[in-house]
């Protein structure tokens, strides 16, 4: 039935196409368009049509294979926890489709996640009692591997060994408070008053009895902590072999008193090592010593007053002690001011990457990046400006309960942590005033260049600027006619009184210059008394004009005269 659904959908789909198609042929007959402007939009709509198709087409396709790639990974889940569980491995159904399989899969994986949770929480709880009452009765705890998903069956025996710790609880109280009503009786009787800590101890109420055993069980408690912890540091300072911890650590428990005297033993052979191998546990607990001064940020002035045994170089017991109580005490500072040296650390971070955007901001090919990068940046550059002033008034905080608990400045790499949070700043503002000048001082350097100037009047030119003349009809055409010319007027000058003046090509009359450079004369800047500012100008007569000039058309020179400075 759903396969005739389909079919008809399909076929609905095909006879709208169709319809469609039909209107778009009705409008464009109406609107008067031409053949070839149909078929454009004709490859129009198919283009979207088969756009549409293929993108839907890769989204199918792509789920296809994503329901694959999960179908896969949950058989491998399900196989592991069919293993971890201790039941047989799942086996699919024959002819399921590709969807049901995942399905199954899924759901079956999830039932067993949840039965693998309720199992380890199960046990959880049963050995937590299970460790109290074995405690409280010195007997051995029930074993079940650590790292293991027990099966029901162990829970079961898990279960039934709890009970009969509490069985067993329940009738030693019984008969004690039996034994001590006996003693408190036979007491009144003999009218004898308790004299001994242990007399008095005997007949008091059971809370007070109940409170006592339990200070005494957790001060053995305590003392066997520290030998483990004592033996697991002399383990790493002398290298021994793994297998031989594990196999110490694994051994079958006793009474408490017993695993007490079991683990002090064990630290003393362990001792005894450590001093045949004096030099080497040095070494090792320096070592360990320069790390923690290091997780700890001290300077040298700080590790200073330890260095005189930190250089010796006559190893005694007397020098490991030494060692050991600087260990201890950097130990004890470094849990005190985790939670200072954490913030630090994560105002560090976000300093650096503060640091970074500001590198970042004066990168002008940043605008040239895409995909939204620059919109993160300035989200991730507002958030770090608003998370360092936090970190810093919270270290402010921490730094000030600290000294006050302490009595003494805390001090990082030898400075306070506010002095060394605001040096950084200010190198930071140095900087930036630094790039800054350069920036300005590159830009007016540049600017000197690129800036045009105007010329002073009466400046001249060092070369001259060619210009392009036109020839017209009254000029004089060879170089030879303008030379023989100014001769033959020189000489006429001499003897009539009738005056030539020569005409150069683009310039003015020799009258009009002899006449523009008279006022030029007497005005305050002349461009030829600027440029021989040191020689006083001297007047010229206009015989000695035409003398120089002729001088300069027979050595083939330019005949105009203000081009002295070419010449």
């Amino acid at each position: 039935m759903s396969c005739r659904r389909s079919e008809a959908l399909a076929f609905s789909l095909v006879t709208e196409i169709n319809h469609s198609m039909a209107r778009l042929v009705d409008i464009w007959d109406s609107i008067g368009i031409m053949e070839e402007q149909r078929v454009e939009r004709m490859q129009t709509v198919k283009k979207h049509i088969d756009e549409l198709l293929h993108s839907m087409i890769m989204e199918e396709e792509a789920l296809r294979h994503r329901i694959k790639t999960d179908v896969i990974t949950f058989q491998k889940q399900l196989d592991t926890l069919c293993l971890e569980l201790g039941l047989e491995p799942y086996k699919l159904e024959q002819d399921l489709t590709v969807l049901q399989m995942e399905k199954n899969l899924r759901c079956h994986v999830e039932s067993l996640l949840k039965e693998k949770n309720e199992r380890l929480r199960e046990l959880s709880d049963l050995k937590k009692q299970d460790e109290d009452l074995c405690v409280t009765l010195c007997s051995t705890p029930y074993y079940i591997p650590s790292g293991s998903v027990p099966s029901r069956t162990q829970l079961q025996e898990l279960q039934e060994h709890v009970e009969k710790l509490v069985k067993e609880k329940v009738s030693r109280e019984k008969v004690f408070s039996g034994l001590r009503e006996d003693i408190r009786s036979l007491m009144d009787e003999m009218g004898h008053e308790p004299e001994s800590s242990l007399e008095r101890e005997s007949i008091c109420p059971d809370t007070w009895l109940i409170t006592i055993i339990i200070i005494i069980i957790e001060s053995l408690i305590s003392a066997r902590d520290k030998l483990k912890e004592r033996a697991t540091s002399l383990w790493n300072r002398l290298s021994c072999p793994e297998p031989e911890g594990e196999a110490f650590r694994e051994a079958a428990m006793s009474t408490l008193s017993d695993d007490i005297r079991r683990w002090q033993g064990y630290v003393e052979h362990l001792e005894e090592l450590q001093m045949a191998q004096l030099e080497e546990v040095v070494d090792k607990v320096r070592q360990e010593l320069v790390v923690l001064w290091d997780k700890c940020l001290l300077g040298p002035e700080q590790r200073e007053p330890f260095n005189v045994h930190f250089c010796d170089d006559h190893y005694t017991e007397e020098l490991l002690a030494l060692h050991d109580t600087e260990m201890l005490r950097m130990k004890a500072f470094y849990e005190a001011a985790q939670p200072i040296l954490e913030d630090l650390e994560k105002w560090k971070r976000n300093w650096a990457l503060f640091q970074e955007f500001e590198r970042k901001a004066a990168d002008p090919n940043r605008f040239s990046n895409r995909g939204g990068s620059l919109l993160k940046e300035s989200k991730d550059r507002a958030k770090v400006q608003k998370l360092l002033p936090k970190l810093e008034e919270e270290l402010r905080s921490l730094v000030e309960v600290w000294e006050k608990n302490q009595g003494t400045s805390f001090l990082v790499q030898g400075q306070r942590i506010m002095d060394c949070i605001s040096s950084q700043w200010e190198e930071h503002r140095l900087q930036k005033d630094k790039e800054k000048n350069e920036r300005m001082t590159k830009k007016t350097e540049t600017s000197q260049f690129k800036t045009p100037t105007k010329r002073p009047l009466g400046s001249t030119y060092t070369t001259p600027t060619p210009i392009k003349i036109k020839k017209m009809p009254n000029m004089l055409a060879p170089r030879t006619a303008t030379v023989s010319s100014v001769s033959s007027s020189s000489s006429s000058s001499s003897g009539g009184s009738s005056t030539t003046f020569l005409c150069v090509p683009g310039r003015p009359q020799l009258s009009a210059k002899r006449t523009k450079t008279t006022e030029a004369s007497s005005g305050p800047r002349v461009p030829l008394q600027e440029f021989n500012s040191d020689k006083k100008p001297l007047p010229v007569s206009y015989s000695a004009f035409t003398s120089e000039l002729s001088r300069k058309a027979n050595t083939d020179a330019f005949l105009n005269s203000t081009v002295k400075d070419m010449l």
